[in-house]
């Protein structure tokens, strides 16, 4: 069977644009400036409560890692699962920029415990409410899990990357994998690959191979469902620019705040756990300030999201701590 880029326009443009070089237009149009200092809230809050504080189009990037409804704590249990993601997922719409993205954490093989808690209801709701566009369905792939008897053992997980329009952002270069050595200098040889795209590396494509953390892993901050600094690292670093503003909502162990602090992103995390600052405050103490400062040098950090002066714009957050 032909590629399909063979007879897809779309897949066509992309493909001249790579060999020529050339910007997609979510970059060409962008001028990014480098901030010289960034601005963090950190708030215990409902989600919903703190997605109607935020102004339209004001967000680039939503991290979501939702409950996924298996009854692993209170905050964990959703009589109607669906009813209660529509809310926050209209919600979620509504503040992203033209240009801005949500990814969803989830898994199929959930769907037995959750009920409707599964991201494929989550998708399929999505797709019968909502304009957005499923830009990626990833796989997030690690080699440490649970076995199993009577099935094959899961060793993986679905991350649903949606974009509000098609003028979506994409940061290509700042996520590519670099070829080893043999394999540059044979791209290097194909008069149809450019130069330059085999110099910046490889598409990481949409299956990630990165390992979970275990339970003695130096990232553990003690939540129990904490994510992986690398796989928020990617997301942050291919789908928001310097500058940028990323909200997580379901913020949990804090990696969110610690990954956008580091790549130089204002953020906007929250939780209704009680011991979510905490955690923060454990993933901030993780940051290395020498490799900091050499980047993105001063951060603050808030603890409450005023509702007439958010972090857009004219930055005035309450409580408010400076670490230069």
């Amino acid at each position: 069977m032909a590629n399909r880029s063979h007879r897809n326009s779309g897949y066509k443009a992309m493909n001249a644009m790579n060999r020529d070089g050339a910007k997609h237009s979510s970059l060409r149009d962008l001028v990014v400036k480098a901030p010289n200092h960034t601005s963090h809230v950190i708030e215990t809050a409902d989600c919903c409560d703190l997605l109607s504080r935020l102004p339209d189009n004001s967000i680039q990037l939503i991290v979501c890692d939702p409950p996924y409804n298996i009854q692993l704590a209170d905050w964990d249990k959703h009589d109607d699962y669906i009813a209660w993601t529509s809310v926050w997922l209209k919600e979620a719409e509504r503040v992203l920029s033209p240009t801005g993205s949500i990814a969803i954490f989830g898994g199929l093989q959930y769907q037995g415990e959750a009920g409707s808690g599964d991201l494929l209801s989550i998708i399929q709701h999505m797709r019968n409410t909502s304009n957005m566009l499923l830009a990626n369905l990833i796989i997030w792939n690690y080699q440490n899990g649970m076995s199993a008897r009577r099935f094959f053992a899961n060793r993986h997980e679905e991350i649903a990357w949606f974009a509000k329009t098609k003028k979506y952002y994409f940061d290509l270069d700042a996520v590519r994998e670099p070829y080893d050595e043999d394999t540059k200098r044979q791209y290097m040889k194909d008069k149809r690959l450019n130069p330059e795209s085999v110099e910046k590396g490889r598409n990481p494509t949409n299956v990630w191979r990165m390992g979970r953390l275990n339970g003695n892993s130096a990232e553990r901050v003690g939540h129990p469902t904490q994510k992986p600094r690398q796989v928020i690292q990617r997301l942050i670093r291919a789908l928001s620019y310097p500058g940028s503003t990323v909200l997580d909502f379901f913020a949990g162990s804090g990696v969110t705040t610690r990954v956008a602090i580091e790549e130089g992103r204002h953020s906007i995390c929250g939780d209704l756990d009680d011991t979510f600052q905490s955690y923060v405050s454990r993933q901030i103490e993780m940051i290395d300030m020498y490799d900091l400062v050499n980047a993105f040098p001063k951060f603050e950090i808030g603890t409450k999201l005023e509702k007439d002066h958010p972090i857009f714009g004219e930055r005035r957050i309450s409580d408010v701590q400076t670490k230069n």
